[in-house]
């Protein structure tokens, strides 16, 4: 396949997944269930296509994690306990693949940003968790453990630019959303809408960071020129809408 026409394909399935995203968005705020079921399993696998064919080479770790996630939602529309623990551990494989992925691409190297952004997360987990503890009853520890990869997720996120970073901030918000809910704590007006929009732009963030991040990691390596520091990591596009 040629360059344009694997930037071709890639603008076809962002704009496949940002279709699906948005009828994915309307079928919760109305209650259709089953268009909800239908196209929340399509959301990754077309994320994931697009990230593979937006750049000549994509991190290895991206896909499994956007795999991983798609393992999760549908878990999670089975409904249950045991489909519920099963969806959080697909999840945490996630978290690990981006964690890694990151570290991989430079996240931790500066130090000094690293801890400052680690204290500030590990404090809103720490508020997080006292809060919630009380009412999640035999779930305490499943989202204590799961929370604390969520948090290194945005950590990690956070080493690679701004927009990352968000994406790893808002899939710590999604998460958060769901736990109170698991809680029994009163809910947003749109709680739902809100959980899945927040989760949406945050594995879409997260995938463009660590596309960007590899692109500036191998472009010394491959003899091209060292694109210009945007987002962090690397700002050179990749054919995908920004």
């Amino acid at each position: 396949m040629t360059v344009t026409a694997r930037l071709r394909a890639a603008r076809g399935l962002v704009t496949a997944f940002a279709a699906t995203s948005a009828a994915h968005l309307g079928a919760i705020a109305t209650g259709a269930t089953g268009l909800q079921h239908a196209t929340k399993p399509a959301l990754m696998p077309l994320l994931a296509a697009h990230s593979l064919a937006s750049a000549e080479r994509a991190p290895k770790l991206l896909a499994p994690a956007l795999l991983a996630s798609t393992a999760g939602d549908v878990l999670l529309q089975v409904g249950g306990d045991t489909a519920f623990l099963a969806g959080m551990g697909s999840f945490a494989a996630a978290h690990v693949a981006y964690v890694t992925m990151f570290a991989g691409q430079g996240a931790f190297s500066d130090r000094r940003r690293t801890l400052l952004v680690a204290a500030a997360y590990a404090t809103a987990w720490a508020v997080m968790i006292t809060q919630l503890w009380p009412d999640l009853g035999s779930l305490q520890i499943p989202v204590a453990a799961y929370s604390l990869l969520l948090a290194s997720t945005a950590v990690s996120s956070a080493g690679l630019g701004l927009a990352t970073g968000i994406g790893g901030g808002l899939f710590l918000l999604s998460d958060s959303l769901i736990a109170a809910r698991l809680a029994g704590w009163k809910l947003l007006p749109g709680h739902n809408v809100l959980v899945m929009a927040t989760y949406v732009a945050a594995q879409y963030l997260l995938a463009r960071g660590a596309l960007r991040a590899e692109e500036a990691r191998t472009a010394p390596a491959s003899g091209s020129s060292q694109p210009e520091r945007g987002d962090g990591a690397a700002g050179a596009r990749l054919g995908a809408p920004a």
